[in-house]
């Protein structure tokens, strides 16, 4: 998969679809990257390039609740190429 802003742009689609609200905030995060579960909002640090938020949000997608039914053909397919990815590292 390549780091470009338009993969990132589906990748996002992906947790959009399932009711989550990304944020690029500043702030000292451990990983890079912050859940607030209840909420449904993953704040990712600002400072990061294309493929620093791509490997946050990589990182990130086996722990969101995503309602695989509920999303569309397109999003189906980059879930699971995100999945795979993920179980690869």
């Amino acid at each position: 998969m390549k780091y470009t802003q338009h993969n990132l742009d589906k990748i996002e689609k992906v947790a959009e679809e399932s009711g989550y609200v990304i944020r690029y905030e500043r702030g000292t995060f451990q990983s890079g990257y912050c859940i607030l579960q209840d909420r449904k909002v993953i704040v990712i640090n600002k400072f990061f390039q294309t493929e620093g938020r791509m490997n946050a949000l990589i990182d990130l997608m086996p722990q969101l609740e995503i309602n695989f039914d509920a999303l569309t053909l397109e999003s189906q397919k980059w879930y699971d190429e995100v999945m795979s990815v993920s179980a690869n590292k």
